[in-house]
């Protein structure tokens, strides 16, 4: 069954659990009304454990909405082992930022990343400050009840959390069930699968709904959040693998970390054995978007191994990194030959794929951008297209729903189905 691409406009209207503000005595002015300034100063927050979706997701979406984000380790070191095996190295220590105002914290979740975060004396500190002085505030799965429930800073306010923390926030706030919840400058959110409808509700808050469904666009988003995800599949083929698939995802300079994160995050979620192979001279990349990720290995390294599946991620600049990269043109080409699967995500299908011939009688789509690329534009409008052992995808919006496809093409449907409802992308 095909899903057709329908132009995303997002709007806080459309999700009805998010409160409007309507009381003057007990809710603040929205704060893309009160404040002037056109660069909003945000502090992500990371730690051990932290789940690096949520980091993210949250991080990307706020810089392309122009907000000068600095992402601050809690730990003695910039270096963050995020879950799932994913490396982040943060900008600074939140301890260099205890005197700093900002317009927005935003805690990321995963456990034991929320612990580590309400451990920490300095930023309980500057989120206790926040709340007094009426900016925003905002945390997403665990830690809304694990961070933000000890600290005192839900009281007499709707909030949601991770499903099963929702008992733990229950004595510090009004626990409701939404993906996402707005409650004067505090928001709260549920999980990885929620976290893109959070940040963009966090891009509305700080400049506007215009802005928001501008960002919204460019992402890709569903238009039709909880429900589940489908895929346009032509030429089935069977996706086998000996054991434990193993699998191969480049990045570079320039990558795309919402797309890179997402697929990495996912498919250890679904047990495979994932390496994540730097394109560049050194292991650490600067993502599109500003954000610090560490490789497993250097390409060199993993060039002599096989492969169940290679996977690529997009972003203008580390699409381009990879056609430039022989040695990952060759070790694509070799996958073709021998007919084990390959994929790529958003500018990667018309920057990679399309000039090295390894769409050849192939049906894929793009980034919408880029699809005038592609000689067979047949099925660009689909969000998934997967062809034989190829998989396509459109862009960072399409990312859950790309890592998932392939969860299920590895595993089967309902484990996919079980991996998309335990992080909230459909309705438990």
């Amino acid at each position: 069954m095909a899903f057709r691409h329908l132009a995303p406009q997002y709007s806080l209207q459309r999700l009805s659990h998010i409160n409007r503000i309507t009381s003057p005595k007990k809710r603040f002015l929205s704060v893309s009304a009160t404040m002037a300034s056109s660069a909003r100063k945000v502090l992500v927050p990371i730690a051990n454990g932290s789940e690096p979706m949520e980091a993210v997701i949250t991080i990307n979406v706020l810089r392309r909405a122009g907000a000068d984000v600095t992402v601050a380790s809690v730990e003695k070191q910039l270096l963050v082992d995020a879950g799932h095996g994913v490396k982040i190295v943060a900008d600074t220590l939140v301890s260099d930022c205890a005197d700093g105002v900002f317009d927005l914290i935003t805690l990321p979740g995963g456990m034991p990343g929320a612990t580590h975060l309400r451990d920490c004396a300095v930023l309980e500190s500057l989120v206790k400050k926040q709340a007094a002085d009426g900016r925003l505030y905002a945390a997403v799965c665990a830690s809304p009840a694990v961070a933000f429930g000890p600290w005192g800073v839900l009281k007499g306010l709707k909030a949601t959390c991770y499903p099963s923390f929702m008992e733990q926030l229950a004595p510090c706030a009004t626990a409701v069930e939404s993906r996402v919840q707005v409650d004067g400058r505090v928001v709260t959110s549920r999980g990885p699968g929620t976290t893109t409808e959070f940040s963009v509700a966090l891009v509305e808050q700080l400049y506007g709904k215009e802005k928001a469904n501008e960002v919204s666009g460019l992402l890709v988003m569903r238009s039709n959040h909880g429900e589940e995800y489908t895929i346009r599949e032509l030429n089935p083929v069977e996706w086998t693998f000996d054991d434990c698939p193993k699998i191969l995802v480049p990045i570079a300079n320039g990558t795309e970390e919402m797309e890179a994160v997402m697929i990495i995050d996912i498919l250890r979620r679904a047990k495979a054995n994932v390496v994540v192979a730097s394109v560049e001279d050194k292991l650490e990349i600067l993502a599109s978007r500003q954000v610090k990720l560490v490789a497993d290995v250097l390409l060199d390294e993993a060039a002599n191994l096989p492969f169940d599946l290679i996977v690529l991620p997009g972003g203008m600049d580390g699409a381009q990194a990879f056609t430039n990269s022989e040695k990952l043109v060759n070790l694509l080409k070799k996958q073709r030959q021998s007919n084990r699967p390959f994929g790529a995500i958003c500018a990667s299908p018309a920057l990679v794929l399309e000039p090295h011939g390894l769409l050849k009688g192939k049906k894929a789509t793009a980034f919408p951008a880029l699809c005038y690329k592609l000689s067979d534009q047949s099925e660009v409008e689909n969000r998934i297209v997967v062809d034989g052992n190829l998989i396509t995808s459109r862009g960072p919006g399409t990312s859950m729903e790309f890592a998932l496809a392939i969860v299920e093409k590895l595993f089967g449907r309902n484990n996919a189905l079980e991996l998309a409802k335990t992080m909230l992308f459909v309705r438990p």
